[in-house]
Formats: structure tokens, sequence, C-alpha cells
């Protein structure tokens, strides 16, 4: 299954990830009934309305910075771990975002956080050695999940287009868990 996150009224598949240029029986989720996706469902209201490792990817197009607010770590930790629980081992989150020199990218009213590559090293489990060594900030208490960050790419349109592949079990350090 392909799910896709805030679809809107457009099911355009813009990232193709392995070769594939089609949906694999694709799942809409919305919080707008008037765009008839599969579940209506607020993306800020809790875990996704769907079992655990059903998702062979997830896409997401210009949702996730108007989610949660910039430095709101709980809410950041919270929606990753949930896309990793309905990912399946080795599933990939695909997404679009703005990237931080675009106008866009705080120009939105609606827009919460920025997305950039850098905040992808707090859900990547071996990154974590460096706490201690580094300024890094030490979430393992409440992050347990992982992923490896497979794509990341600022266009000169002002975008960041990225993937990141889910690792599991995740590579958690024993002494955190």
């Amino acid at each position: 299954m392909d799910l896709l996150l805030g679809c809107g009224g457009n099911r355009e598949r813009k990232i193709q990830w392995d070769g594939r240029a089609v949906w694999h029986d694709l799942t809409t989720i919305d919080m707008n009934p008037a765009h008839k996706p599969d579940f209506v469902f607020d993306l800020t209201e809790g875990a996704l309305p769907l079992a655990d490792g059903v998702a062979d990817e997830i896409h997401a197009y210009d949702v996730l910075e108007h989610l949660g607010q910039q430095g709101d770590w709980r809410i950041w930790f919270r929606q990753w771990s949930d896309y990793w629980r309905v990912l399946k081992p080795g599933g990939v989150f695909c997404g679009v975002s703005p990237a931080p020199h675009s106008p866009w990218a705080w120009g939105d009213p609606g827009h919460t956080r920025l997305i950039t590559r850098e905040a992808f090293v707090f859900l990547h489990q071996p990154s974590y050695a460096q706490v201690g060594v580094s300024p890094m900030t030490d979430y393992r208490f409440c992050y347990k999940a992982d992923f490896d960050l497979v794509h990341s790419v600022y266009t000169d349109a002002g975008q960041h287009i990225f993937a990141l592949q889910a690792v599991k079990p995740s590579r958690i350090a024993s002494h955190a868990a």
C-alpha cells in the first residue's frame, strides 16, 4: 500500500521510488472531506488511522511544514514515530517541502516549521553516537524509531525533495532504550 498524506484534490505521484511511476493500492488522508480522501483525519490529532507495518511508501507533498511548530520536538518525534510504525521494514517516506531559501518557507501564513536535511539527523539512531561529543540533543528517551536519509536535495525552484527509509528493527543504542 502507498499512503498519500494531505492529498487535497490531487492524486499525482510526484516522487518515484525504485522506478515505480504509479501508485500501488493508494490510500489517501486529508482533513477536508471535500477532497474525498479514504480517511478524513487531521494529521495533528495523533496516530494515523492505520495498522502497524502496512505501508510500502508514505508520501507528503507540501504538508509537513504545516504540522507542529518550529522547536516543538514532542510533535516532531511523535509524528515520525508514527510514520515509522505504519511503514513496513525498508518502507520509504517521500516528501516535498519548501527549501529554507524559498520565499514560501515562511511566506505562507500556514507554515509553522522548516523541514531541513539537518533535522533528519535526529531521526537516524546511529547519529546519536555524537551525543556528549557535539551539541546534539539526546532525544532517545522519547524517540525509538529509526530512518536512513536516502535522498535530500534543495532545488533551484525552492523545494526540498527528500526520502527516508525505515530501518526496522531500530538501531537505538541499548543503553538508551
